[in-house]
């Protein structure tokens, strides 16, 4: 698959004849040939970033701002689906890889969105350690979209100084461009043009506030803020988001979560409802039979939600509750996806060794209509199975997309809206947490996720501090699963985050201390 990226003579003498005195002197490692060929940062193709523009101007996205990425996985339904970003590389022939390093540090990483053409938006600071002095975060910080030069930076906390539970926050930009964020139990919103707080309020929960974190932020179509707390037993003092699961007693002894609905205007709480258990993964809201509904897995069962715009009013809705999702030994869904009238979910969110990953599709309109489908067969040969990134959806062509970090696979599958009956279209090794994410017009798709070196011993690969192995961004034709570009390999991308879109065809892959621009363009 080398020959995907096959970088010419003409790029090799140019890495002799610049030698290291001109490279970037932010990694103490060697540079890659992809930083060695482009030799600084990239504007991006501008005739692409124009188009991009006018593309994101005609979606309908309600509650979110028209950009390419202005939402934490594009859209509230958490489809991955970028549309109107651009893979420029070719689709037949051979591609050339080009990467530039951000200068500065920017610790922990998880989410990249833009707003206008040349902005980017990060928020960090949230892969902390579970034992020990953590690093500042969250924060959220506006960067130049070309040179990563930081622009302005909001930290919210301090972990060290305030003593609270530091885990990880999502992103996503208002129509009025501004910037909601949750955090422990707080939520803020930022001025998209200076970074300064405008508001803030303390959420309620369900939970006690030292084993809460509002992680989760989705917006539903009349605007109203649903935000959702992960929560882990207590009295603990592990880090991280993976305390919610690491903690003593695990997910089975933490306290329910709570959906928390807010004006976006006034940030005044319009109401809450309780999940019976405590909801790890994102929420995923939806409009169906012209309600609008939340799903939300859990650890045990799969809960609905009803929320009513005019009365402004939070339910569970209880002929909505799916008890058969995970067969034994499987662990947590992911968070949901929506495909014409299923909702759609990978499960083994947490690692087991009991039993293989799957494909879980549940009816709207009846939750005993349950279709399974195990994309890499029912055994477990590696003695693990992880599928922590969720199923992308690709609704336009009737796909389904699903990774397996620890049985090191990836796949896409054809799925009927009629039925809920999948097929495996096409099946691939890798091993990554990344979320799989869509790219480009319905005709040439575009799957893009990152792949570890495919000799990565297990215990590397599962490791989610500082983890050692190396890791490669890469291009999937989404239909067939062929290889059409892939980078040069980095260290990892930042666990359960994904390769998000930029103007001008680029793509951000993040890493633990800042992140690197990557561009595909024809070899010849």
């Amino acid at each position: 698959m080398r020959s995907a990226t096959a970088v010419s003579s003409l790029v090799l003498s140019l890495a002799v004849s610049i030698g290291m005195a001109n490279a970037q002197e932010n990694s103490d490692d060697a540079l890659v040939l992809n930083e060695i060929s482009a030799n600084g940062p990239f504007p991006g193709n501008l005739v692409a970033q124009q188009s991009e523009w006018e593309c994101a101007q005609s979606r309908d996205t309600p509650g979110y701002f028209r950009s390419l990425n202005a939402a934490e996985v594009s859209d509230a339904k958490r489809s991955q689906l970028y549309e109107c970003a651009s893979f420029l590389g070719s689709m037949s022939g051979a591609n050339n890889v080009f990467a530039w390093r951000s200068p500065q540090n920017y610790q922990g990483v998880l989410f990249m969105n833009n707003r206008y053409p040349g902005e980017l938006y990060l928020t960090g600071g949230n892969t902390p350690p579970a034992q020990g002095p953590v690093p500042i975060g969250p924060w959220v910080a506006k960067v130049d979209a070309t040179t990563g030069t930081e622009i302005w930076r909001t930290v919210l906390e301090n972990g060290n100084v305030s003593g609270n539970w530091v885990g990880a926050a999502n992103l996503n930009i208002l129509p009025d461009g501004n910037i909601p964020i949750a955090f422990g139990t707080n939520l803020v919103k930022l001025d998209g043009n200076t970074g300064r707080i405008l508001q803030h309020i303390t959420l309620p929960s369900d939970a006690p506030a030292d084993g809460s974190n509002f992680k989760h932020v989705t917006i539903g179509p009349d605007g109203t803020l649903f935000v959702k707390n992960q929560t882990r037993a207590t009295p603990c003092d592990i880090q991280g988001t993976f305390a919610a699961f690491q903690c003593p007693g695990g997910a089975a002894a933490s306290p329910p979560s709570t959906i928390v609905a807010v004006n976006p205007d006034t940030f005044d709480v319009y109401d809450q409802v309780t999940v019976p258990e405590n909801a790890i993964v994102p929420h995923t809201v939806a409009e169906h039979n012209g309600k609008t509904v939340i799903y939300a897995p859990s650890i045990l069962k799969a809960y609905r939600f009803i929320w009513d715009p005019e009365a402004k009013k939070l339910s569970q809705d209880e002929n909505w509750v799916v008890g058969n999702y995970l067969e034994e030994g499987q662990t947590t869904g992911d968070a949901p996806g929506i495909l014409g009238d299923w909702v759609v979910m990978q499960v083994n969110g947490l690692p087991t060794k009991e039993a293989a990953s799957a494909i879980v599709a549940i009816h709207q309109d009846d939750p005993t209509k349950l279709v399974r489908h195990y994309p890499f067969g029912t055994d477990v040969p590696t003695g693990l199975s992880w599928a922590p990134p969720k199923a992308a959806i690709d609704e336009e062509n009737s796909m389904v997309f699903s990774a397996d970090l620890a049985l090191a696979k990836i796949a896409g599958m054809t799925f009927d809206k009629d039925t809920g009956a999948m097929e495996t279209a096409w099946s691939g090794d890798g091993s990554s947490s990344a979320l799989q994410t869509l790219y480009g017009p319905a005709d040439r798709r575009v799957l893009g996720t990152s792949r570890a070196e495919l000799d990565t011993p297990l215990q590397d690969l599962v490791q989610t501090s500082a983890p050692t192995y190396k890791q490669q961004a890469i291009w999937l034709d989404a239909k067939t699963g062929k290889v059409l570009a892939e980078s040069d390999f980095f260290e990892p991308m930042n666990f359960n985050t994904l390769l998000s879109p930029g103007y001008g065809g680029r793509f951000y892959y993040m890493v633990e201390n800042g992140f690197i621009a990557l561009q595909v363009m024809p070899a010849e």
